[in-house]
């Protein structure tokens, strides 16, 4: 049985409804799943006015947090994050940048990964999230298995890097059918491929 580890900071709800579909997925193509989100870093009246973050925050915040032992003892890693400016939020980039020790030692490496994001617009740095996130994973001596155009679903959510969903400016929360059928697709990808490779 495959052991995927589906790791991922959400803000505003969007990460955290996209890690739970993945990880639901996951556990019906057979894998044994552990689910963790990052914790957050910044300090909650900071984002006191922002309902969303703060619904999040009291939802998430007693959940187990994600460490490095998550990622030594999957043998795939699924990694979700926001985009920021085009890059991983820093929350996320925060835990990535307190792996040294582990990928010091190359219990980061030959694992299988994969990635999803979101942002308000369409092109909002989706796939350079993705893509620079992917730069991180290939010095761990990773195993990237994005999805490609490897189903149609692809075609709809036009992502082959991983899967991006778009909040909109009014920030919802709900995910299209496009994308839960993207992160199906990339659930069953990473945990089919992760099983030959084992």
């Amino acid at each position: 049985m495959t052991k995927l580890a589906v790791i991922y900071y959400s803000a505003t709800g969007h990460g955290t409804a996209m890690a739970n579909r993945v990880a639901a997925t996951a556990e019906t193509a057979g894998a044994e799943v552990r689910l963790r989100h990052i914790a957050e870093t910044r300090d909650p009246e900071s984002f006191a006015s922002n309902s969303a973050w703060t619904a999040n925050y009291e939802a998430t915040k007693d959940l187990p947090a994600a460490s490095g032992d998550d990622i030594v003892w999957a043998d795939a890693v699924i990694f979700g994050t926001p985009t920021r400016f085009g890059n991983a939020a820093s929350q996320f980039r925060a835990f990535i940048d307190s792996l040294g020790g582990l990928w010091a030692k190359g219990q980061l490496a030959d694992k299988v990964y994969a990635a999803f994001t979101s942002s308000q617009t369409a092109h909002g740095g989706q796939e350079t999230t993705l893509i620079t996130l992917y730069v991180s994973l290939m010095h761990f001596g990773g195993i990237l298995v994005p999805p490609g155009y490897t189903d149609g679903v692809k075609f709809a959510d036009g992502n082959p890097y991983g899967v991006g969903h778009v909040t909109g400016p009014e920030n919802r929360n709900e995910l299209d059918d496009a994308t839960l059928d993207a992160l199906d697709h990339l659930a069953r990808r990473v945990v089919t491929v992760a099983e030959r490779l084992s």
